[in-house]
C-alpha cells in the first residue's frame, strides 16, 4: 500500500510528517507576505492631503525612444505643482535633443546634463544625486526613463503616502504585459518579490523599494548622507538607500492601481539573468532582519519541493504526493488571487505553481552567477 501505515517510526513516517511541515511553513509564508498587501485598506493614506509640490527625478542615459514616449505621460499629471527634472547622463544619443524639444511644450520640464569626464567614470548614483540635490521641492517622486505611470492619478496617489510622519512612499514597479513564458516569469518573479517588500513595509518591517516607483524627502536623503555608504557598490541607488533610512514608523505603502508603474521587460533569458545578477550583488548588504525574511520564505519553498519529490519517489508515500500538492495549491491561488488583483496582476495567479517551479530552479543558476558578476557602471 503506498501510504505509510504509522506502525512504526521509519523512513516513509519520517518524510511525511517532514513533508506536512513544509506545507504548513509555505503555507504560513503566504499569510505573512502575500495577505498583507492583499487585505491593505487605503485608509492608512491621507484622506485629505495637502498636496505639496513634487519634484520627480529621472536619470537617463541614451534613452531617447523610451523619452519620447514615456515622458508626456509623466508630465502630464493631474497634480496642482510639479516639476519633471530629468538628469541627462553623458548620453550620446539624441536624449538631449529630445528634452530640448519637450521643454519647448512642458513648462514643468528642466534638464539637468553630466558630460563624460575621461578619467572619472560614475555609476547611476552619481547622475541621481545631481538630480536630488537640482529639485526644487523637497517632496520627491523617482522613476525611469524607460518607465511610465498607468494612470495621470499617480503622483497624487503616491503623495497622498505621505501622510504624517510618513518620509518614504514605496509603490509598485511592474514589467508590461507581453506574451510567452519568459514575460510571465519576469513579471511573476516581479510580484513575488513586490509582495515581500511590500508586505514588510505593511507590518513597519520595510528594507527596499524599487527606483521605479518610489518617493521620499529630499531631507531624509541629506539626513542619511545620500549614498555615501554604499557609493562603491554599482546597484542599490534605490534598495540600499530605502534598508538603511527605514524605520518602524516613516514608511507609507501607494499600491492602488492608479499609481503602478510600468516598465518594457527583458526579452532575452541572458539579458534578465544579467539584470537579476547585478540586483542580487545588494541583497548581502540588508539589514539582518531583511535577509532572515527573505531567506525564511525561499527556505521554505526549496524544503517543501525537495520533501514532496521523495514522496513521489517511494512507494509507500507516493498517494501522498497528489494530495500535499493539492493543498498548497489550493491555499496559494486562494491567497495570491486576491493580491494578484491588488497590485493589477490578475493574469498571474492561476498558474502561479508552475511559474514558481520554474523560478526556484533558475534562481540558483542567477546566484551562481552572481559570484563572477561585474556590473556596468550604469544601468537601471
Amino acid at each position: 500500500m503506498m501510504l505509510p501505515q504509522f506502525q512504526s517510526f521509519q523512513l516513509p513516517e519520517l518524510l511525511t510528517i517532514l513533508a506536512l511541515i513544509a506545507l504548513l511553513w509555505v503555507c504560513l509564508n503566504y499569510l505573512l507576505y502575500y495577505l498583507p498587501v492583499a487585505n491593505l485598506k487605503r485608509t492608512h493614506l491621507a484622506s485629505t492631503p495637502q498636496l505639496e509640490p513634487i519634484s520627480v527625478v529621472i536619470c537617463a542615459r541614451n534613452e531617447d525612444d523610451n523619452l519620447t514616449e514615456f515622458l508626456p505621460k509623466i508630465l502630464s499629471q493631474d497634480y496642482p505643482e510639479f516639476e519633471v527634472l530629468v538628469v541627462n547622463d553623458c548620453s550620446e544619443d539624441n536624449t538631449e535633443h529630445v528634452l530640448d524639444e519637450y521643454i519647448k511644450i512642458f513648462p514643468n520640464l528642466r534638464k539637468a546634463t553630466i558630460i563624460e569626464d575621461g578619467y572619472y567614470k560614475h555609476s547611476k548614483k552619481m547622475a541621481l544625486l545631481v538630480g536630488i540635490k537640482g529639485a526644487k521641492h523637497e517632496h520627491l517622486v523617482l522613476t525611469d526613463a524607460d518607465c511610465y505611470p498607468s494612470s495621470n492619478q499617480w503622483l497624487k496617489e503616491m503623495a497622498m503616502g505621505f501622510a504624517p510622519e510618513k518620509e518614504i512612499v514605496l509603490g509598485y514597479g511592474a514589467y508590461e504585459k507581453q506574451t510567452g513564458l519568459l514575460n510571465k516569469l519576469i513579471r511573476f518573479d516581479t510580484f513575488t518579490i513586490g509582495l515581500l517588500y511590500l508586505s514588510a513595509a505593511v507590518k513597519n518591517k520595510a528594507y527596499m523599494g524599487v527606483g521605479r516607483n518610489l518617493a521620499y524627502k529630499k531631507s531624509l536623503f541629506f539626513k542619511h548622507k545620500g549614498f555615501s555608504t554604499h557609493y562603491h557598490i554599482k546597484s542599490g541607488d534605490d534598495d540600499l538607500f530605502i534598508n538603511q533610512a527605514a524605520t518602524a514608523t516613516n514608511v507609507n505603502v501607494a499600491v492602488h492601481e492608479n499609481c503602478i508603474t510600468y516598465s518594457k521587460p527583458k526579452t532575452t533569458f541572458g539579458n534578465w539573468r544579467r539584470q537579476k545578477q547585478r540586483h542580487l550583488t545588494t541583497a548581502p548588504h540588508y539589514r539582518s532582519a531583511a535577509k532572515t525574511r527573505i531567506t525564511n520564505y525561499f527556505l521554505a519553498h526549496y524544503v517543501f519541493w525537495l520533501a514532496a519529490s521523495v514522496l513521489l519517489i517511494l512507494p509507500q508515500t507516493r498517494l501522498l504526493f497528489p494530495v500535499v500538492l493539492l493543498i498548497k495549491a489550493i491555499f496559494q491561488v486562494l491567497v495570491m488571487r486576491k493580491a494578484a488583483l491588488r497590485l493589477n496582476e490578475p493574469d498571474l495567479w492561476g498558474f502561479s505553481l508552475v511559474y514558481e517551479l520554474f523560478l526556484l530552479f533558475v534562481y540558483p543558476i542567477f546566484h551562481i552567477g552572481k559570484l563572477v558578476y561585474k556590473p556596468n557602471r550604469w544601468a537601471n
